[in-house]
């Protein structure tokens, strides 16, 4: 659009939690090919490294850290890493997301504590400890929910719980720190190509058919055009679904 200003990401600290595949790692690699320092978190360190080897972008891949984060210790051990690493966080990218199934009557409530540390008890906590940081540099915070968090249907109550949180703490948050100049946006997800949809249609007896469903590619770029705005103006929610209907 003619006489549009963006802002760049280039230089730009960004820190993306569940890079190590799906949509996280879809998110990494978009902002390193938009020259942004991409911090990248994940269970698993090796699977980190490989995803900075690939990206063709990997002098732009800052770090890697390796956090569990359904243990608060290991959500201690990221921040104080990301302090002294990084001096300053430009962009906080919530990506990371655990799912159990299965009906209220049946589905263990070990299996909600699990989705409550990983889906929301984590993102509060790791933007509590580094929003003094994106404050400071009027950064921004997206927070990847889901369509349940908007609409919970049958056997997913759990997941949803935590979504429809993620949601108010999404909310209560932009409230809190727009006139510090922090953008905070939400995605709500429809059913994207990832190995958790996989395990989803598998759940439901369907055919998983990727092709018909949400890209990572397609989250991320989307997301990378709502981090690029002026600053003029602030996406607050952005609602993705498959094209096509039989997905």
């Amino acid at each position: 659009m003619e006489g549009l200003v963006t802002q760049s990401l280039a230089n730009r600290i960004a820190v993306v939690t569940g890079a190590s595949s799906g949509i996280g790692c879809a998110i990494a690699r978009q902002l390193a090919a938009c020259g942004a320092r991409v911090c990248l978190v994940g269970r698993k360190v090796e699977t980190l490294l490989r995803v900075a080897s690939e990206t063709g972008h990997a002098a732009s891949l800052a770090f890697c850290y390796q956090a569990d984060l359904e243990r608060e210790v290991d959500i201690r051990a990221l921040v104080a890493s990301l302090r002294e690493d990084c001096g300053r966080v430009d962009v906080l990218v919530h990506s990371a997301g655990t799912i159990s199934l299965g009906p209220v009557e049946g589905l263990p409530v070990e299996d909600l504590d699990r989705q409550f540390a990983v889906n929301l008890r984590a993102p509060y906590l790791l933007t509590q400890a580094l929003l003094p940081q994106i404050k400071a540099c009027r950064g921004q915070i997206a927070f990847i929910n889901s369509s349940a968090g908007l609409n919970a249907k049958g056997s997913i109550a759990q997941y949803a719980a935590t979504k429809h949180a993620l949601k108010a703490l999404a909310d209560s948050l932009r409230e809190e720190v727009n006139g510090d100049g922090v953008r905070v946006l939400s995605l709500y997800i429809g059913r994207t190509a990832t190995k958790m949809q996989a395990d989803v249609h598998r759940f439901e007896g369907r055919e998983y058919r990727a092709e018909l469903l949400i890209q990572p590619e397609d989250v991320a770029a989307i997301l990378i055009s709502a981090l690029c705005l002026p600053r003029t103006a602030e996406v607050t929610d952005i609602h993705i679904r498959p094209m096509s209907k039989v997905a």
